[in-house]
Protein backbone atom coordinates (compact mmCIF):
# COMPACT_ATOMS: atom_id res chain seq x y z
CA UNK A 1 0.00 0.00 0.00
CA UNK A 2 1.37 3.32 -1.20
CA UNK A 3 1.65 6.06 0.88
CA UNK A 4 -0.83 8.23 -0.18
CA UNK A 5 -3.24 5.46 0.10
CA UNK A 6 -2.63 4.87 3.93
CA UNK A 7 -1.93 9.17 4.47
CA UNK A 8 -5.97 9.21 2.97
CA UNK A 9 -7.38 5.80 4.96
CA UNK A 10 -5.61 7.88 7.95
CA UNK A 11 -7.43 10.78 7.69
CA UNK A 12 -11.06 8.63 6.89
CA UNK A 13 -10.10 6.91 10.34
CA UNK A 14 -10.25 10.33 12.13
CA UNK A 15 -13.24 11.58 10.39
CA UNK A 16 -15.40 8.30 11.07
CA UNK A 17 -14.04 8.53 14.91
CA UNK A 18 -14.59 12.29 15.31
CA UNK A 19 -17.87 12.17 13.46
CA UNK A 20 -19.27 9.30 16.28
CA UNK A 21 -17.67 11.17 19.10
CA UNK A 22 -19.90 14.49 17.68
CA UNK A 23 -22.94 12.02 17.41
CA UNK A 24 -22.67 10.58 21.38
CA UNK A 25 -22.18 14.02 22.21
CA UNK A 26 -24.57 16.15 20.31
CA UNK A 27 -27.39 13.55 18.41
CA UNK A 28 -28.13 13.56 15.28
CA UNK A 29 -25.38 16.23 14.79
CA UNK A 30 -27.74 19.10 16.36
CA UNK A 31 -26.40 20.34 20.17
CA UNK A 32 -28.40 18.39 23.33
CA UNK A 33 -31.29 20.26 24.51
CA UNK A 34 -30.82 19.46 28.72
CA UNK A 35 -33.79 19.29 30.66
CA UNK A 36 -33.20 19.91 34.03
CA UNK A 37 -35.11 18.10 36.63
CA UNK A 38 -35.26 18.39 40.58
CA UNK A 39 -37.04 15.11 42.22
CA UNK A 40 -37.17 13.32 45.70
CA UNK A 41 -34.66 10.61 46.52
CA UNK A 42 -37.08 7.77 47.18
CA UNK A 43 -37.51 7.69 43.10
CA UNK A 44 -33.64 7.91 43.06
CA UNK A 45 -33.31 5.27 45.55
CA UNK A 46 -35.21 3.02 43.41
CA UNK A 47 -33.07 2.72 40.42
CA UNK A 48 -37.00 3.61 38.45
CA UNK A 49 -35.53 6.92 37.08
CA UNK A 50 -32.70 5.24 35.21
CA UNK A 51 -35.06 3.10 33.27
CA UNK A 52 -37.33 5.89 32.82
CA UNK A 53 -34.35 8.48 31.09
CA UNK A 54 -33.07 5.46 29.08
CA UNK A 55 -36.64 5.15 27.17
CA UNK A 56 -37.08 8.84 27.06
CA UNK A 57 -33.98 9.40 25.52
CA UNK A 58 -33.88 6.51 23.39
CA UNK A 59 -37.13 8.72 21.79
CA UNK A 60 -35.42 11.75 22.18
CA UNK A 61 -31.57 11.48 21.11
CA UNK A 62 -31.57 15.40 21.72
CA UNK A 63 -32.60 15.69 24.87
CA UNK A 64 -30.09 15.37 27.97
CA UNK A 65 -32.20 14.55 30.70
CA UNK A 66 -30.81 15.63 33.84
CA UNK A 67 -31.86 14.72 37.71
CA UNK A 68 -31.13 16.49 40.44
CA UNK A 69 -32.45 14.27 43.99
CA UNK A 70 -33.22 15.59 46.94
CA UNK A 71 -36.06 15.59 49.49
CA UNK A 72 -39.26 17.24 47.94
CA UNK A 73 -39.21 21.00 49.42
CA UNK A 74 -35.57 21.29 48.35
CA UNK A 75 -36.85 20.18 44.68
CA UNK A 76 -39.77 22.74 45.00
CA UNK A 77 -36.55 25.65 46.41
CA UNK A 78 -34.60 24.63 42.99
CA UNK A 79 -37.89 25.48 41.04
CA UNK A 80 -38.62 28.62 43.00
CA UNK A 81 -35.12 29.66 41.86
CA UNK A 82 -35.83 28.53 38.22
CA UNK A 83 -32.84 26.60 38.41
CA UNK A 84 -34.47 23.69 36.87
CA UNK A 85 -37.38 22.75 34.61
CA UNK A 86 -39.79 20.37 36.02
CA UNK A 87 -39.96 19.02 39.85
CA UNK A 88 -41.33 15.38 40.39
CA UNK A 89 -42.29 15.24 44.03
CA UNK A 90 -44.83 13.77 46.56
CA UNK A 91 -46.12 16.38 49.10
CA UNK A 92 -49.30 17.98 47.85
CA UNK A 93 -50.02 20.64 50.24
CA UNK A 94 -46.52 21.89 49.53
CA UNK A 95 -47.26 21.06 45.74
CA UNK A 96 -50.21 23.44 46.07
CA UNK A 97 -48.64 26.15 47.48
CA UNK A 98 -45.77 26.26 44.60
CA UNK A 99 -48.81 26.24 42.31
CA UNK A 100 -50.45 29.39 44.33
CA UNK A 101 -47.56 31.10 44.56
CA UNK A 102 -46.91 31.13 40.61
CA UNK A 103 -44.06 29.24 40.23
CA UNK A 104 -45.49 26.16 38.89
CA UNK A 105 -48.41 24.96 36.18
CA UNK A 106 -50.46 21.79 35.66
CA UNK A 107 -49.72 19.15 38.55
CA UNK A 108 -50.30 15.66 36.96
CA UNK A 109 -50.19 13.11 39.35
CA UNK A 110 -48.38 9.72 37.69
CA UNK A 111 -48.01 6.85 40.34
CA UNK A 112 -48.37 6.09 44.10
CA UNK A 113 -47.43 3.52 46.37
CA UNK A 114 -47.40 3.65 50.29
CA UNK A 115 -45.31 4.77 53.24
CA UNK A 116 -44.08 2.06 55.46
CA UNK A 117 -43.47 2.49 59.29
CA UNK A 118 -40.60 -0.02 59.63
CA UNK A 119 -38.98 -1.33 62.58
CA UNK A 120 -37.29 -4.03 64.29
CA UNK A 121 -39.14 -7.46 63.81
CA UNK A 122 -39.03 -7.61 67.64
CA UNK A 123 -41.73 -4.46 67.82
CA UNK A 124 -40.81 -3.38 70.92
CA UNK A 125 -42.96 -0.41 71.03
CA UNK A 126 -45.61 -2.93 69.69
CA UNK A 127 -46.99 -1.27 66.94
CA UNK A 128 -47.84 -4.00 64.37
CA UNK A 129 -51.32 -4.67 63.29
CA UNK A 130 -52.56 -0.80 64.41
CA UNK A 131 -53.14 2.17 62.22
CA UNK A 132 -50.34 5.22 61.35
CA UNK A 133 -51.36 7.40 64.61
CA UNK A 134 -51.39 4.79 66.47
CA UNK A 135 -47.60 3.33 66.06
CA UNK A 136 -46.62 6.58 66.20
CA UNK A 137 -48.44 7.18 69.78
CA UNK A 138 -46.58 3.83 70.91
CA UNK A 139 -43.55 4.52 69.80
CA UNK A 140 -43.64 8.19 71.23
CA UNK A 141 -44.76 6.55 74.55
CA UNK A 142 -41.72 3.79 74.82
CA UNK A 143 -39.39 5.76 73.39
CA UNK A 144 -39.79 8.20 76.23
CA UNK A 145 -40.30 5.29 78.78
CA UNK A 146 -36.94 3.60 77.25
CA UNK A 147 -35.02 5.36 74.64
CA UNK A 148 -32.29 2.93 74.86
CA UNK A 149 -35.37 0.49 73.56
CA UNK A 150 -37.02 1.85 71.47
CA UNK A 151 -35.81 5.45 68.70
CA UNK A 152 -37.48 6.38 65.53
CA UNK A 153 -35.24 7.69 62.77
CA UNK A 154 -36.18 10.76 60.94
CA UNK A 155 -35.36 12.06 57.33
CA UNK A 156 -35.49 15.55 59.05
CA UNK A 157 -34.80 17.11 55.63
CA UNK A 158 -38.31 18.84 54.61
CA UNK A 159 -38.67 15.77 52.60
CA UNK A 160 -42.02 14.76 51.03
CA UNK A 161 -41.41 12.07 53.24
CA UNK A 162 -40.72 14.17 56.56
CA UNK A 163 -43.67 16.36 55.86
CA UNK A 164 -45.61 13.10 56.14
CA UNK A 165 -44.33 12.18 59.44
CA UNK A 166 -45.11 15.44 60.83
CA UNK A 167 -48.54 14.85 59.91
CA UNK A 168 -48.70 11.82 61.92
CA UNK A 169 -47.07 13.35 64.61
CA UNK A 170 -49.19 16.19 65.19
CA UNK A 171 -52.30 13.78 64.33
CA UNK A 172 -51.03 12.15 67.66
CA UNK A 173 -51.83 15.08 69.77
CA UNK A 174 -48.15 15.63 70.56
CA UNK A 175 -46.72 18.70 68.70
CA UNK A 176 -44.06 18.03 66.51
CA UNK A 177 -41.61 21.07 67.32
CA UNK A 178 -41.91 20.89 71.08
CA UNK A 179 -42.74 17.18 71.72
CA UNK A 180 -40.94 15.09 69.39
CA UNK A 181 -38.16 16.76 67.80
CA UNK A 182 -34.94 17.05 70.03
CA UNK A 183 -36.35 14.32 72.05
CA UNK A 184 -33.39 11.82 73.26
CA UNK A 185 -35.13 8.86 71.17
CA UNK A 186 -35.54 10.45 68.09
CA UNK A 187 -32.65 10.87 65.54
CA UNK A 188 -32.30 13.60 62.53
CA UNK A 189 -30.51 12.77 59.67
CA UNK A 190 -30.79 15.27 57.40
CA UNK A 191 -29.74 12.65 54.38
CA UNK A 192 -32.19 10.83 52.01
CA UNK A 193 -34.37 7.84 52.46
CA UNK A 194 -31.82 5.07 51.31
CA UNK A 195 -29.35 6.63 54.27
CA UNK A 196 -31.75 6.57 56.87
CA UNK A 197 -33.21 3.48 56.65
CA UNK A 198 -29.39 2.38 56.81
CA UNK A 199 -28.99 3.88 59.67
CA UNK A 200 -32.25 3.28 61.49
CA UNK A 201 -30.78 -0.61 60.43
CA UNK A 202 -27.87 0.29 62.15
CA UNK A 203 -29.56 1.29 65.41
CA UNK A 204 -32.53 -0.95 65.17
CA UNK A 205 -34.95 1.69 65.12
CA UNK A 206 -37.94 2.43 63.69
CA UNK A 207 -38.98 5.13 60.78
CA UNK A 208 -41.17 6.27 57.98
CA UNK A 209 -40.13 4.80 54.10
CA UNK A 210 -42.13 5.11 50.70
CA UNK A 211 -42.09 1.54 50.54
CA UNK A 212 -40.70 1.75 46.84
CA UNK A 213 -37.00 2.86 48.23
CA UNK A 214 -37.89 0.43 51.33
CA UNK A 215 -38.06 -2.45 48.59
CA UNK A 216 -35.55 -1.43 47.02
CA UNK A 217 -33.46 -1.40 50.13
CA UNK A 218 -34.60 -4.57 51.45
CA UNK A 219 -32.09 -7.23 51.31
CA UNK A 220 -29.78 -4.97 53.33
CA UNK A 221 -31.90 -4.29 56.33
CA UNK A 222 -33.31 -6.39 58.98
CA UNK A 223 -35.94 -4.09 59.74
CA UNK A 224 -39.24 -5.33 58.27
CA UNK A 225 -42.43 -3.74 57.64
CA UNK A 226 -45.02 -3.32 60.33
CA UNK A 227 -47.71 -0.66 59.40
CA UNK A 228 -48.33 -0.22 55.37
CA UNK A 229 -52.09 0.68 54.69
CA UNK A 230 -54.29 3.36 55.34
CA UNK A 231 -55.24 7.09 54.35
CA UNK A 232 -52.23 8.35 55.93
CA UNK A 233 -49.38 6.31 54.38
CA UNK A 234 -50.98 7.12 51.10
CA UNK A 235 -48.46 8.38 48.92
CA UNK A 236 -48.89 10.12 46.13
CA UNK A 237 -46.15 11.62 43.19
CA UNK A 238 -46.72 14.50 40.59
CA UNK A 239 -44.84 16.34 38.24
CA UNK A 240 -44.73 20.34 37.47
CA UNK A 241 -43.13 22.39 35.19
CA UNK A 242 -42.30 25.56 35.96
CA UNK A 243 -44.69 28.68 34.79
CA UNK A 244 -43.28 30.01 31.86
CA UNK A 245 -44.37 33.30 32.47
CA UNK A 246 -42.02 33.50 35.56
CA UNK A 247 -39.12 31.94 34.35
CA UNK A 248 -39.42 32.59 30.21
CA UNK A 249 -36.11 30.53 29.91
CA UNK A 250 -37.68 27.26 30.89
CA UNK A 251 -37.29 24.42 28.56
CA UNK A 252 -40.88 24.10 28.39
CA UNK A 253 -40.94 21.78 25.12
CA UNK A 254 -38.93 19.20 26.43
CA UNK A 255 -40.33 19.65 29.98
CA UNK A 256 -43.72 18.91 28.11
CA UNK A 257 -42.56 15.67 26.06
CA UNK A 258 -41.43 14.36 29.34
CA UNK A 259 -44.88 14.61 31.04
CA UNK A 260 -46.36 12.95 27.98
CA UNK A 261 -43.74 10.23 27.94
CA UNK A 262 -44.26 9.58 31.44
CA UNK A 263 -47.94 9.39 31.18
CA UNK A 264 -47.93 7.65 27.78
CA UNK A 265 -49.12 3.44 27.88
CA UNK A 266 -45.01 3.04 27.15
CA UNK A 267 -44.06 5.31 30.33
CA UNK A 268 -46.76 3.61 32.53
CA UNK A 269 -45.95 0.47 31.71
CA UNK A 270 -41.99 0.92 33.19
CA UNK A 271 -44.51 2.21 36.65
CA UNK A 272 -46.71 -1.08 36.38
CA UNK A 273 -43.93 -3.49 35.60
CA UNK A 274 -40.58 -1.73 37.59
CA UNK A 275 -39.92 -3.88 40.47
CA UNK A 276 -41.48 -7.51 39.75
CA UNK A 277 -38.47 -9.64 38.82
CA UNK A 278 -35.98 -7.93 41.36
CA UNK A 279 -38.65 -7.74 44.13
CA UNK A 280 -41.55 -10.03 43.54
CA UNK A 281 -43.79 -6.79 43.45
CA UNK A 282 -44.41 -3.43 41.42
CA UNK A 283 -42.75 -0.69 43.52
CA UNK A 284 -45.35 1.70 42.07
CA UNK A 285 -49.05 1.97 40.86
CA UNK A 286 -49.55 3.56 37.21
CA UNK A 287 -52.09 6.44 37.62
CA UNK A 288 -52.73 7.86 34.21
CA UNK A 289 -56.18 7.66 33.12
CA UNK A 290 -57.32 7.16 37.08
CA UNK A 291 -58.83 9.74 39.07
CA UNK A 292 -56.05 11.08 42.34
CA UNK A 293 -56.78 8.38 45.22
CA UNK A 294 -57.98 9.56 48.56
CA UNK A 295 -57.14 6.05 50.46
Amino acid sequence: MNSNRKMILAIIAVIVVVAIGAYALYGNFGPKEELKIATTTSLEDTGLLEELEAAFESKNPNVDVQFVAVGTGQALEYGRKGDVDLVMVHAKAQEDKFIEEGYGINRTVFAYNYFYIVGPASDPAKINGTNATTAFKNIMTSGTADPSLVSFVSRGDNSGTHTREIQIWNKTGADYNSSIRGQPWYIETGKGMGDTLTLANQKNAYTLSDSGTYLAFKGNLTLVPLVTQGKDLLNIYSMIPLNTTKFPNTNSADADKWIAFVMSDEGQKIFEEYGKAKYGQTLFTPLAGQPEPTN
